[in-house]
């Protein structure tokens, strides 16, 4: 293993704990190998030649999912101190109360020894789940106790493959005694796996909406409801559509699992070098060349990652130390990196895992989606890059040398074939194949497409990317499996959130509050309006979007996009649509603002990922990268304000209008906080520019009309450097 991969597998592991895999040997490597391998080939076959029905489809996949979970990822300690033993006694608690009161609530005697074996399989899951060392061993072998949590994992999944026609068409809304004990195991290895992939925040969350479904009569007004039992509460998690094996379990296991495939085998034969390629020719000859080229690989790359934290490090071994070495400070160079990976999972055509799951949820074609995220991720990105140009400017950086710069027609003529995939698939899309199809045909298609410069012979000596040899295949099916794993438990642990809100109404209830909030908060502003300019209305969205925007980076720290999107469009967009926002556009702010989480310190992990590489200080580095996401900030309100820039009620007129105040509002708050366009911005005009450019925002002909010749304005004055001072003609004065 070179050392460039080497730094990139240190910082995903350190950062990314989707990532963090054990490096096996022997025989459990051997049995990794077979389960991932035969885990993708299985969703492979299933793309291209048809589903099995919507349960087993997914129980098939969640088995596979959660058994590898713990055969792959080694128990991590994440919690400082005494903080690991006193979380995990908690979650024993939880397990062995709820088996408990499920066996009181029986109405029906339930055989003393199925009793029984329920009991020693919670309390051995409950004893094994400790932080004890012992049971740990190393990252090499997997022990034991992990062994036992795979088969108890994938146990329950099977047992609904095994006997699902009686338990679905037979007796469809009657829960045995043996189904619902299933159903405790279940809640408890769901929450094992997650807490093993993603960490402690989503399986505490998930803990947290359990015990809000069981006792909700005790709870304040607002938030009350008539509360369910233990039983109510597992047979709707367990053997509904709206808890475990609900929509985002359903669409991991058809659409996002394939184009992370996909992602893994295109990486495999070299198209992210490809993107790196393609960014320097259409950047690097410009002021601060290695920054822009970095903004640019990174979204083209972000498109066929799955992991923000993986595309920043990944490309960011490459494009980092380039910049220092021009001249850019490491925490701004770290700070580039960082936001415009993230970037990736919002730029079409293909978008990050939540996009599927917005499709699947709205109910639209994918293929509108791409053609409606295409504006906001454009202004995503010219924020950044002029940003990064005013930066260069201001460091008085040139572009990088000619002789840096690869040929276009070299490199077109070199790696033409790596593009067919890419085409094919995203034409699929547009055409209105299902997602799943047209990844089944890009994964064919990088496969085939691979071997062309081989059996061109000498004609294709001066071709690059490498051939998927069946080890290569072997390889890049095992990885696209591993990638996959994190995000199937942490969706299957957000059926936890997704089901008790349709069982309690909690969703309802968020939004009430975020209402009544926002209006308070309006009343208060409007108070103050003596000249009767603001609409209580408008305010009250604002303030609405304003405490959303909140809610998201909150929820979404430390949490991959995925989750936390599924959990802000189930609690959180409510609120939103309520006020009257359009569905589409509160979908697209609550992703967007999950999306910048990864960025948002104080948990920023995307942007302590590319800290780690610049070796500058995390949290400076990521209130850098979010000071270069302003864009991603203001975007969402923009579309909402403005939703004719989604192409919702579009007109000419309303849309040019709000992309022309975007793009001026961008302009002035990127000039604002780079602090420099031709010479320094001063603290008048840095306050003038935030309050003209976020005005913009709300795209009113009037507002807009007035604001923006005044944002230009201040552009213009700054832009010229101030003129040196002459120097005096007297000399220095005379001495006593």
């Amino acid at each position: 293993m070179n050392a460039h991969q080497a730094e990139v597998d240190r910082l995903i592991e350190q950062f990314d704990p989707e990532s963090s895999f054990r490096r096996l040997v022997g025989v459990s490597a051997g049995v990794v190998t077979v389960l991932t391998v035969g885990l993708s080939a299985w969703h492979y076959y299933t793309a291209g030649f048809g589903l099995h029905n919507e349960i087993a489809h997914r129980a098939i996949h969640l088995a596979v999912v959660l058994g590898l979970c713990f055969l792959v990822f080694p128990r991590q300690r994440r919690l400082p101190g005494p903080w690991e033993w006193i979380v995990s006694i908690g979650l024993v608690v939880f397990y062995l109360v709820m088996g408990w009161s499920l066996l009181q609530s029986f109405d029906e005697p339930v055989p003393v020894m199925a009793q029984a074996v329920f009991a020693v399989v919670l309390v051995a899951i409950a004893a094994l789940s400790l932080p004890f060392k012992v049971y740990d061993g190393s990252h090499q072998h997997i022990p034991w106790r992990d062994w036992i949590f795979a088969a108890l994992a994938a146990g329950f999944s099977l047992y609904l493959l095994v006997f699902f026609d009686g338990i679905f068409i037979q007796r469809p809304g009657q829960h045995t005694p043996i189904d619902l004990m299933f159903g405790v195991i279940a809640i408890a290895m769901v929450i094992e796996a997650t807490r093993r992939t993603m960490g402690i925040f989503l399986p505490l969350l998930a803990v947290a909406t359990v015990l809000y479904g069981l006792f909700g009569p005790y709870l304040p007004d607002g938030l009350a409801h008539r509360g369910y039992s233990v039983s109510r509460i597992v047979a709707h998690l367990y053997k509904g559509t709206e808890g475990i094996y609900g929509i985002p379990v359903g669409v991991v296991a058809t659409f996002v699992f394939h184009f992370v495939l996909f992602g893994i085998m295109a990486q495999l034969t070299g198209l992210g070098q490809l993107f790196v390629n393609l960014a320097t020719i259409a950047a690097g000859r410009f002021a601060g060349g290695p920054a822009k080229v970095s903004v640019v690989s990174s979204g083209l790359f972000g498109m066929i990652s799955g992991s923000a934290i993986a595309n920043t490090v990944t490309t960011g071994v490459m494009t980092i130390p380039l910049m220092k070495r021009v001249g850019f400070s490491p925490r701004f160079a770290g700070g580039v990196e960082a936001s415009a990976s993230c970037g990736g999972q919002i730029t079409p055509p293909i978008m990050g895992a939540a996009a599927f799951i917005m499709a699947e949820t709205l109910g639209i074609p994918y293929n509108q989606l791409i053609l409606v995220a295409i504006v906001p991720a454009a202004l995503h990105y010219f924020a950044i890059l002029y940003m990064v140009h005013l930066e260069a400017r201001r460091l008085k950086l040139a572009g990088m040398p000619a002789d840096q710069i690869p040929s276009v027609g070299l490199v077109l003529r070199s790696s033409w074939h790596l593009f067919i995939p890419l085409i094919v698939m995203v034409a699929l899309l547009l055409m209105q194949y299902t997602p799943f199809l047209a990844a089944f045909w890009g994964i064919t298609l990088t496969v085939a497409c691979s071997w062309i410069p081989r059996l061109l012979g000498r004609w294709g000596r001066n071709m690059t990317g490498l051939a998927i040899t069946p080890g290569a295949l072997v390889k890049g099916f095992e990885m696209g499996a591993k990638s996959a794993l994190g995000i199937g438990a942490a969706c299957a642990c957000v059926g936890f959130v997704l089901g008790i809100t349709t069982l309690t109404g909690m969703g309802f209830k968020f939004s009430a509050f975020v209402i009544d909030l926002s209006g308070t908060a309006a009343q208060a502003v409007v108070a103050f309006d003596v000249l009767k300019l603001l609409d209580l209305r408008e305010v009250t969205i604002f303030f609405g979007l304003l405490f959303t925007a909140i809610a998201c980076i909150i929820m979404g720290s430390g949490v991959p996009t995925t989750p936390t999107y599924i959990i802000l469009a189930s609690i959180v967009a409510p609120a939103l649509a309520q006020l009257g926002v359009p569905q589409l556009a509160t979908h697209f702010f609550v992703f967007y603002f999950g999306v910048l989480a990864d960025v948002t310190p104080p948990v920023a992990l995307a942007a302590f990922a590319a800290a780690g590489i610049a070796r500058s200080e995390p949290m400076r580095t990521g209130m850098t990268a979010f000071r270069l996401s302003m864009g991603k900030a203001l975007v969402p309100f923009a579309f909402v304000y403005t939703p004719a820039l989604l192409f919702i009620d579009f007109t000419w007129g309303s849309f040019l209008l709000a992309l022309f105040a975007s793009v001026v509002a961008i302009l002035g708050l990127g000039a604002a906080y780079t602090g420099y366009v031709g010479r320094p911005i001063g603290r008048p005009a840095f306050l003038a520019l935030n309050v003209l450019s976020l005005s913009l925002v709300f795209a009113d002909p009037v507002v807009t009309a007035v604001c923006a010749p005044l944002v230009l304005a201040i552009l213009f004055w700054h832009r010229r450097p101030r003129p040196e001072r002459a120097p005096s003609d007297a000399g220095p004065a005379a001495g006593p």
